[in-house]
């Protein structure tokens, strides 16, 4: 039997459109996954995926990281964070409970987090005991939240660092029929930061996170590319944002983020739609289905 898995992309407010696919998921009771796999902001999605809490990640993009605690540029220029991420987590949980009976009672979610030592991705499982430390963790913007989160021995940054589209990792723990939930239209590629110097710089400390940033565009496109020509025994299914979405990493502006999430919303039942056949549509043509 082949596993099924679930990815979903981070990228901070753009993880809105991923919100809005996985709670039209929600009120259609669509959970046909063996596992999830999320990374920074989509790892906080699946949480609320995964606690069936339609609408909560909604909220806590659109109140909760738009609110000057979270998001501070003059705090970061006093040497602060600029985003204060175990804030937004703490605060949200107080706001919007989660379901925890749901979350651990569901399938397994792994979250990506990037090793400040080696510079690599490692994949923890989420459970209750670790929640809070692998939030934080996969969603510690590097240089934007100055000390990275450190639990179970070790130190870690963003995962979209490493790895910010695992699924390569997915069908290396045996998915065959994986379903990505990206935050970039269709057409897009990470090009190479024109600022790299900056970037050695601003992370002298940690020599191995700057390396990994280097080579961040290639290890992102690599994925992009396994995507798009997977091994021949797995099938790959591809939610991604319309080529007009607007929103960025850090827009804050509440009439384009609704407008982000309305089209996550959108997606996802065309997703259903196609899923159910309604396209004419099936396996054979379905590497690259949006």
């Amino acid at each position: 039997m082949n596993n099924s898995a679930l990815i979903v992309e981070g990228g901070a407010m753009r993880g809105v459109f991923a919100s809005g696919v996985l709670d039209t998921f929600m009120n259609h009771d669509f959970m046909p996954y063996d596992f999830a796999i999320g990374v920074s902001a989509g790892a906080s999605n699946l949480v609320g995926y995964l606690s069936n809490s339609p609408q909560r990640s909604f909220e806590v993009i659109t109140k909760m990281a738009t609110n000057k605690r979270f998001f501070n540029p003059a705090r970061f220029a006093k040497g602060g964070d600029l985003v204060d991420v175990k804030w937004l987590w703490d605060e949200s949980n107080q706001r919007y409970p989660l379901n925890c009976e749901a979350l651990f009672s569901s399938i397994p979610m792994f979250a990506a987090v990037t090793n400040i030592d080696s510079g690599l991705a490692d994949y923890y499982r989420v459970e209750a005991h670790s929640l809070s430390n692998i939030i934080e963790a996969t969603t510690a913007l590097p240089i934007a939240y100055r000390r990275p989160p450190c639990f179970s021995g070790g130190c870690y940054t963003d995962g979209g660092v490493a790895d910010s589209i695992p699924v390569r990792e997915a069908y290396r723990r045996g998915a065959r029929d994986i379903t990505v939930i990206l935050s970039h239209p269709l057409s897009y590629e990470m090009k190479a930061s024109r600022s790299a110097w900056l970037v050695q710089a601003l992370l002298a400390k940690y020599p191995s996170i700057a390396q990994a940033m280097k080579v961040r565009a290639e290890n992102y496109n690599q994925s992009l590319e396994f995507i798009r020509h997977p091994p021949k025994d797995a099938t790959i299914r591809v939610i991604t944002p319309p080529e007009d979405f607007a929103v960025k990493r850090l827009t804050m502006n509440q009439k384009t983020l609704h407008q982000g999430y309305k089209m996550g919303l959108a997606a996802g039942e065309e997703h259903l739609s196609i899923r159910r056949g309604e396209y004419g549509l099936h396996q054979e043509n379905c590497h690259f289905c949006v």
